[in-house]
């Protein structure tokens, strides 16, 4: 149960996510590693086994371990442990947590998200919900949230679009009737630009937990200007991207 095993679970599973973490410095890795494995394993969850009961199994016992944090009864797991050690540190808020793994409930099903709004509040409760529990395992203070949420949403629409031709493959349903992929893009960008608006509002301290969204406008803005063929950036520019914002603090 040490900070080494959640940053090797992150690298194998999660590897860009892992990148944003090496380019924060080592004090706030120590608390991004746990949270964003444990944000990994509530993510596979639903994708281990095509048993819906086990699957709904695996998030309820995640629910349960963030619940028992309130309690102060660490479960014996590589992550769980980890992860209390951190909500209790940093006053993670439990709601956060707990929203964050009953929203992965969409991906054990194969029925479309209902509404246009279903789809953004999944976004809201999984992408926009985990980057402000970095940004205040950070010390972000409360003022910080609306920014920090905005832009958490514009990144998780840009990796959930990155992730619909997967989503289609494994016989999944990614938008909801009459919503297209440039709808969602736009609507991505419209939160960047509020987010970006409203960036003196997080200190610098706590940017780090911005750093998992670099490719966000870069996707984005290629789904909009090309979506019949947008734009991939190489390794390179990927990299250049996420050195330029560790360094500028900007998004």
């Amino acid at each position: 149960m040490t900070i080494q095993a959640c940053a090797e679970l992150v690298q194998r599973g999660d590897p860009d996510r892992f990148l944003a973490v090496m380019a924060a410095p080592p004090a706030a890795r120590e608390r991004l590693f746990p949270l964003y494995a444990f944000n990994l394993e509530v993510a596979r969850a639903p994708w281990v086994t095509k048993e819906t009961l086990i699957a709904e199994m695996r998030l309820q016992w995640w629910r349960d371990v963030v619940e028992a944090a309130a309690s102060g009864a660490a479960r014996a797991h590589e992550v769980a442990g980890p992860l209390h050690a951190l909500i209790a540190q940093a006053g993670l808020p439990l709601d956060v947590l707990d929203g964050l793994i009953a929203a992965r409930r969409w991906d054990i099903h194969r029925d479309a998200h209902e509404s246009r709004a279903a789809l953004h509040q999944y976004l809201e409760d999984t992408g926009a919900g985990l980057m402000w529990l970095a940004a205040r395992a950070l010390g972000a203070p409360d003022g910080a949230e609306p920014a920090v949420r905005d832009y958490g949403w514009a990144s998780a629409a840009a990796a959930y679009l990155r992730a619909v031709p997967d989503l289609v493959a494994r016989g999944r349903v990614p938008l909801p009737k009459g919503m297209a992929a440039v709808d969602l893009a736009q609507e991505g960008l419209a939160r960047l630009a509020r987010a970006r608006a409203a960036r003196a509002t997080v200190p610098r301290a706590a940017r780090p937990a911005l750093l998992a969204g670099w490719q966000a406008g870069f996707t984005l803005r290629a789904l909009v200007d090309r979506p019949d063929d947008p734009a991939s950036l190489s390794e390179f520019q990927r990299r250049g991207r996420l050195l330029w914002q560790s360094v500028s603090g900007r998004w």
